[in-house]
């Protein structure tokens, strides 16, 4: 807990809104949503547990080499964390939704503080806590920005990935999920995940996100213009230990980017 604290500069905070605020702000400057450590360990068909799903395990290689996790890895290291903390912290299901008619395919975590629910989630890292509430709200930031729309009981996350700068939503169906449910459904995404075969990674600097969106360099000025070009595997190297502050050692073992192939049963599959 001291290092990870320490790495992250936020060494003493309280169990309250402007301790969440600071320690998750921190989280979105320091531990990137990537699929570094998950393309090493799925493109080598290493059979053992996938890597970061235990949060002990997430955090030993953040210190180490600076590489984070995807969904299910970051956002579970980072309930582990805010619950340490002394948060009341849950864990949610939500969705993602990159097409139609899709399962669950995402998870996120929510934050219960006396003035209200907070999302902090450690893949779309939109820097500050999100109110959860029962109209719309939203963080103003034209880089890290994102809007909230209640539908129900559930609500519509509207935010910028790096490979979709017109905006992609993703809807969050249900919170109290446990970690055996998180640990079934990363290991759902062994066989198939749009992360399997591509570099993806996401980081705030600044008032920028900076980051790999499926291979190509993807980044969010400060005035909200985003910039993306194609890097080959020196430039793709340099730039996930000069921009994201990777170790040399695991940006040496990443494999070559491979053409992602339709999901398994898919109308594209068959």
């Amino acid at each position: 807990m001291e290092q990870v604290l320490a790495k992250l500069g936020a060494p003493a905070l309280r169990a309250d809104e402007s301790g969440l605020r600071a320690i998750y702000a921190a989280w979105c400057r320091c531990v990137p949503f990537d699929n570094v450590r998950k393309l090493i360990h799925v493109r080598s068909g290493n059979a053992s547990v996938l890597p970061g799903d235990d949060p002990d395990d997430f955090f030993a290689a953040w210190l180490a080499h600076g590489a984070g996790g995807t969904c299910w890895a970051g956002n579970g290291a980072l309930h582990a964390l805010l619950e340490a903390l002394g948060f009341e912290a849950s864990r949610g299901i939500a969705t993602m939704l990159a097409a139609p008619n899709v399962p669950p395919n995402h998870g996120t975590v929510r934050v219960t503080l006396p003035s209200g629910p907070f999302l902090v989630d450690a893949s779309i890292l939109h820097g500050e806590p999100l109110p959860l509430a029962d109209q719309a709200t939203a963080i103003d930031h034209p880089t890290y920005g994102v809007r909230c729309t209640p539908e129900g009981d559930r609500w519509r996350i509207r935010w910028r990935p790096l490979h979709m700068p017109d905006g992609m939503d993703c809807r969050i169906e249900r919170f109290g999920a446990g970690a055996d449910e998180f640990r079934a459904l990363h290991e759902a995404t062994r066989g198939w995940s749009p992360f399997n075969f591509q570099l993806s990674a996401r980081l705030v600097r600044g008032d920028e996100v900076v980051g790999i969106g499926f291979g190509a360099r993807g980044e969010i000025r400060a005035d909200g213009r985003m910039e993306s070009g194609r890097l080959d595997a020196r430039e793709r190297t340099r730039y996930l230990v000069d921009v994201l502050g990777m170790s040399e050692a695991i940006a040496a073992k990443l494999p070559e980017d491979v053409p992602t192939p339709p999901p398994p049963g898919s109308r594209s599959a068959a």
